[in-house]
């Protein structure tokens, strides 16, 4: 599935899409960004609540489909510009980590 599939079966709002089509092959869920980094594979969903810049840097490292920022999250200033310049596909959901993962987990 990719990410824009997985985005319009979810109700999820992209908020930077730079590759929509990219395949989502699993979840890892977590907002310790240095466990995330270490955990977290290559083609995941990565949901969290965390929203600052760093999040794009930890993206950039562990390869994710996506982020997912669950619970209404809003990206801090600049997340957006810096995700659309590495290629980063962030979308949000107003649900918790719990219903967001499950919901993957579902799908794939």
């Amino acid at each position: 599935m990719t990410v824009k599939e997985l985005c319009e079966k979810n109700g999820y709002e992209a908020l930077c899409l730079p590759e929509p089509d990219r395949e989502v092959t699993g979840g890892y869920t977590g907002d310790l960004l240095s466990w995330v980094m270490g955990r977290a594979e290559s083609g995941d969903a990565w949901i969290t609540i965390m929203s600052n810049l760093n999040i794009v840097a930890v993206a950039s490292l562990a390869d994710p489909a996506c982020i997912v920022l669950a619970e209404g999250v809003s990206p801090d200033d600049g997340v957006l510009q810096r995700a659309e310049t590495q290629g980063v596909n962030i979308l949000r959901s107003v649900k918790d980590s719990f219903a967001v993962s499950a919901e993957i987990a579902a799908l794939l």
